[in-house]
């Protein structure tokens, strides 16, 4: 499970190197729905092949490679959009209103799962999470906002140096630097335990996948929670101070899942702990998106996203093949309680309090943010 979950990330990740700069030279919105239609045909390829009985490993880890080039250029492209048909005064407002939705559907998700699972079998989620790009696709062609055409400069003829561009810009402004690495570390860490969880709970411990959807499922009323106090959690503390603190809380409890137990008690330690995880988090990512919006212009946003994405992939890939290997060795909870450990000292990546907040140079060409 932790190498099928590797492999198509890695390769997705390699895919989608392009994706930043081929994005900017070209209308957001069809690029986004492109990467929906890809996704879905993609997974319905899944329960097709495994009717006619020539589903094969092979093909999970193609789809999954789709499945990740297709997510960052989706990405890459839906930040610049973003920024086109919200104002700079609620982009705070519409980030927490799509981290509130995503945790919304992410609560509902594997409850429903879990039980379609075990009344229809698995293929059956497979066909709803097609479905759901199939929807993603029809609600982005209802947006009625006219899209700008690309800035002249991303119509320039492409540069191969151009791919690394939205590292350069990351590494050249310290906070954004400093928020990179600790997302990155948290990301990777946490993502790494889902496959060994998920051995863990449905095979050592014999939960059935009701109680494993429900595990993850109900402690997304947290998401919810959290996206919507992040805005006023930031206009009374600030955002720098909300950043710290969450990023801090975020990573305290992973550790506890290595305890995990058969029956009522291991399924409440699950649901304490993804409920502390995911309240935090969902505080900390609109502020983060927010943020890393305001510090890179607009010509730059495609790449920006897309190296971050790229980073955030490979990182998960990789953290995820070491820590299946490491689980070979040690066992599930060993690794699983290693990366909890681990996460203990990532706040140390954080940004300072004085570092975080985009200041505008009126010097610099198209305001760009200075330290």
């Amino acid at each position: 499970m932790s190498s099928l979950a590797a492999a198509g990330l890695a390769a997705g990740a390699l895919l989608a190197l392009p994706l930043g700069p081929w994005a900017e030279r070209r209308r957001k919105r069809p690029v986004m729905i492109a990467a929906d239609v890809v996704r879905c045909l993609a997974l319905l390829s899944v329960p097709v092949c495994h009717v006619i009985g020539l589903l094969s490993y092979a093909q999970l880890v193609v789809v999954s490679v789709i499945g990740a080039a297709g997510n960052i250029a989706f990405i890459a492209a839906g930040g610049s959009y973003l920024k086109q048909v919200v104002g700079p005064d609620q982009l705070l407002r519409a980030n927490a209103r799509f981290e509130s939705t995503a945790w919304t559907a992410i609560a509902l998700g594997p409850v429903l799962g879990g039980a379609a699972v075990t009344l229809l079998g698995p293929v059956v989620s497979v066909h709803a999470n097609a479905a759901g790009f199939l929807l993603s696709g029809l609600a982005l062609l209802a947006i009625r906002v006219r899209e700008a055409d690309p800035r002249p400069a991303a119509t320039e003829p492409f540069r191969l140096a151009a791919l690394a561009d939205g590292w350069r810009f990351i590494n050249a402004d310290r906070p954004l630097r400093a928020l990179f690495r600790n997302t990155i570390a948290v990301n990777a860490l946490i993502m790494a335990t889902e496959p060994l969880l998920a051995v863990l709970l449905l095979g050592e411990l014999g939960w059935p996948p009701w109680q494993y959807g429900l595990a993850f499922g109900l402690p997304c009323i947290g998401g919810f929670i959290g996206a919507q106090l992040a805005a006023r959690l930031e206009e009374r503390h600030g955002r720098a101070r909300v950043l710290t603190v969450a990023g801090v809380l975020r990573v305290l409890s992973p550790v506890g899942l290595a305890f995990a137990a058969p029956g009522t008690s291991g399924l409440i330690l699950v649901v304490v702990v993804e409920l502390a995880v995911i309240t935090c988090m969902s505080v900390f990512n609109p502020l983060l998106a927010t943020e890393r919006l305001q510090r890179v212009p607009d010509e730059q946003i495609g790449r920006v996203l897309t190296a971050w994405t790229i980073t955030t992939t490979a990182s998960i890939a990789g953290v995820t093949a070491l820590w299946g290997v490491l689980a070979t060795f040690t066992g599930t909870r060993v690794a699983i309680g290693a990366a909890g450990v681990l996460l203990l000292l990532v706040p140390l990546l954080l940004p300072g309090h004085d570092r975080v907040g985009p200041r505008r140079n009126p010097e610099m060409p198209g305001g760009v943010c200075q330290l």
